[in-house]
C-alpha cells in the first residue's frame, strides 16, 4: 500500500500499526481543518442569519463522525488482514448485523431526526423554546444525537433528537419575537375597580422593557396600551388581567414579578380592598 509516496508492505504488526496510525493522523488534520473553515465561516456570518448557522453547525458536528466512518472503512478496505477477515465475517454474521442494526435503532433515529430539525426548521440554534414548564431555554446546539438547551438557571438540557422531534414546541423566536403577558390581580369585593384597574395601568407603563403593540387603528380609537379587563367575580373578590407587550420572551416572567410587587405597594399604600373570603352563615 502506498501513502505519501512510501510503500508499506503490510505484512507485520508494526507496519499494519504504523500505517494505522498516520491514517488515523490524515484523518483528523483533514476534520481539524473543516472543522476550522466552518467556525470561521459561522463567525463571518453573524447573527444575523441564524437558520444558516443552524445547519453549519450541524455540519461541523458531523463532520468528525462521517470521516470517522470513512477512516474506519478505509482501514478495513486497503490492509488486506483486515479486508480479508471482514468479508468472512460479514459475509456469515447475518444474526450479528441484525443485532447490531437494532442496537443502532435509536442513533440512527436521532441522526435522522436531527437532520429533519436542521431541514425543516421548526427552532434553530439560538431560539428560546418552551417544551414544557420545567423544558424552557435557549437553544445552544444541535449533534447528531441530541438538542442541547440552555436553562435560564444555566444549566444544560440535553433531548435526544428523535425525542424532541416528536413534541410539541412553543417557539419564542420565529418571526415575530414579541409576547403579550396576562398579568392576574385580586382586590376585594368592596374595592373601588377603576381605582385598582388606573393604578395597575400606571405601574405597568412605569417599565421600561414593555413594548406599545397597538395597531394604527386603535392608536386612532384611543385604545389605552395597557388593556386591562375584568376577568372574574367570586365569595374571594374580584379577577382582573392586565394585558402587557413584551419586546423579548425572556423578559415574560420579569414583567409579572415587577408587575405584581409594584401593584400590591400602591394597593396597600391607597387602601385598595385586598381579597378576604367572604361566607354568609344562615342559621
Amino acid at each position: 500500500m502506498v501513502l505519501f509516496g512510501y510503500e508499506f508492505p503490510l505484512n507485520s504488526f508494526w507496519s499494519i500499526l504504523l500505517y494505522c496510525i498516520l491514517v488515523l493522523l490524515v484523518a483528523w488534520v483533514i476534520a481539524r481543518i473543516v472543522r476550522f473553515l466552518l467556525i470561521a465561516y459561522i463567525n463571518r456570518k453573524g447573527a444575523k442569519e441564524q437558520y444558516s448557522i443552524t445547519r453549519l453547525k450541524f455540519i461541523k458536528n458531523s463532520v468528525t463522525f462521517f470521516i470517522g466512518l470513512l477512516t474506519f472503512s478505509f482501514i478495513i478496505y486497503t490492509v488486506p488482514q483486515f479486508k480479508s477477515r471482514a468479508t468472512l465475517i460479514f459475509s456469515g454474521a447475518g444474526i450479528l448485523a441484525a443485532i447490531i442494526g437494532f442496537a443502532a435503532q435509536a442513533a440512527v433515529s436521532n441522526l435522522i431526526a436531527g437532520a429533519f430539525i436542521v431541514i425543516f426548521r421548526p427552532f434553530r440554534v439560538g431560539d428560546f423554546i418552551k417544551l414544557d414548564d420545567s423544558r424552557v431555554g435557549i437553544v445552544n446546539d444541535i449533534t447528531l444525537r441530541h438538542t442541547v438547551i440552555n436553562t435560564f438557571d444555566n444549566k444544560r438540557l440535553i433531548i435526544p433528537n428523535s425525542v424532541i422531534s416528536t413534541e410539541s414546541i412553543f417557539n419564542h423566536s420565529i418571526d415575530d419575537e414579541y409576547v403579550l403577558t396576562f398579568n392576574n390581580f385580586i382586590i376585594g369585593l368592596n374595592a373601588d375597580i377603576d381605582a385598582a384597574i388606573a393604578i395597575i395601568r400606571e405601574e405597568a407603563l412605569k417599565l421600561d422593557y414593555i413594548i406599545d403593540n397597538r395597531t394604527p387603528e386603535q392608536l386612532e380609537q384611543g385604545e389605552e396600551q395597557i388593556r386591562i379587563r375584568v376577568k372574574d367575580m367570586n365569595e374571594i373578590g374580584v379577577y382582573l388581567r392586565a394585558f402587557v407587550w413584551v419586546a423579548e420572551p425572556w423578559d415574560e416572567f420579569r414583567v409579572k414579578s415587577d408587575l405584581l410587587q409594584a401593584v400590591h405597594r400602591r394597593f396597600k399604600d391607597e387602601g385598595i380592598d385586598l381579597p378576604v373570603p367572604m361566607r354568609r352563615i344562615v342559621n
